[in-house]
């Protein structure tokens, strides 16, 4: 932590900070374990290089995620172009099936908070890529519009930008594009409020064994979008996945739809990381496409 942001932190706090220490938090920003003087603790972000809107964009997304009353999320405390600083979490052992249970039981009730629209008021970050939150173009409330144009065509048109849309790739998205409208009929429903990027890296279990959400790309989506993110690279119980459908039953057929929505995050990391997750892109494509 530079000295600027040191004596910023320390104006909008009141008191002197005693400590910080490097904790792990992700491949965008440095984060600290902040100590203040009276021994209150805080958890810090700092861009690495230059300023960035995802801290703004975070901020947002945990305080629309608090709207919801639905789940645990840290409060914000301050917020600038260059630093996010957040509650500290104490966090506990390993996941038990009580917590994962109660985070289960939590991700449904997020989801019955709905909207009028998909997407959200503003374009936000998944990760360190932008993520396109505008209405379709066509206005209308179409779930496979939204997710055609705003999440697969927007992928599409970055990794073009980085050199990994081969015409195997393309031609194979053009193909599903079309196939989009009926592989989603029959699940049609209220735009949801979505983390938007709940892996296991992004949940964490306090000392009490109480589940919070943390690092969000929020919008109003359909519910299994985001679901399907939370299997992609596993971390999440039996129990979980029982006590969500539990409390909020998803349509016949999810199964088949789960690799259709994960897509998306697999594109996403394509332009993120690179050629490795070229395969596994094409592996869905061709599952639904070819």
């Amino acid at each position: 932590m530079n000295s600027d942001l040191k004596s910023r932190i320390e104006e909008i706090l009141s008191e002197p900070v005693k400590s910080t220490a490097a904790v792990s938090g992700g491949c965008i920003a440095d984060s600290r374990k902040l100590v203040m003087n009276s021994g209150r603790v805080f958890f810090l972000k700092q861009v690495r290089d230059g300023s960035s809107g995802t801290f703004e964009s975070e901020a947002r997304g945990l305080e629309e995620l608090r709207k919801a009353g639905a789940v645990w999320v840290p409060e914000v405390v301050a917020q600038g172009p260059d630093y996010l600083l957040l509650e500290w979490i104490v966090e506990g052992k390993e996941s038990t099936d009580s917590s994962m249970e109660e985070l289960g039981f939590q991700f449904a009730k997020l989801h019955h908070f709905s909207g009028e629209i998909f997407g959200f008021p503003e374009d936000n970050y998944l990760g360190d890529s932008p993520q396109s939150n505008s209405p379709s173009k066509n206005g209308s409330a179409n779930w496979p519009t939204f997710y055609v144009e705003n999440r697969l065509q927007f992928q599409a048109g970055l990794a073009e930008k980085n050199g990994y849309a081969t015409p195997e790739l393309q031609n194979l998205l053009e193909l599903l594009y079309k196939k989009i409208p009926d592989l989603l009929s029959g699940t049609e429903d209220k735009p949801s409020l979505l983390h938007g990027d709940l892996w296991c890296g992004n949940y964490l279990i306090d000392q009490n064994g109480k589940p919070w959400l943390i690092d969000p790309a929020v919008y109003y989506g359909h519910r299994e979008a985001d679901l399907a993110m939370t299997s992609l690279f596993g971390g999440f119980s039996k129990t979980f996945y029982s006590a969500y459908e539990s409390a909020f039953p998803l349509v016949p057929g999810y199964p088949e739809r789960e690799p259709l929505y994960q897509l998306y995050h697999l594109l996403n990391h394509l332009n993120l990381f690179g050629t490795g997750y070229y395969r596994q892109v094409i592996s869905i494509l061709k599952r639904y496409a070819g």
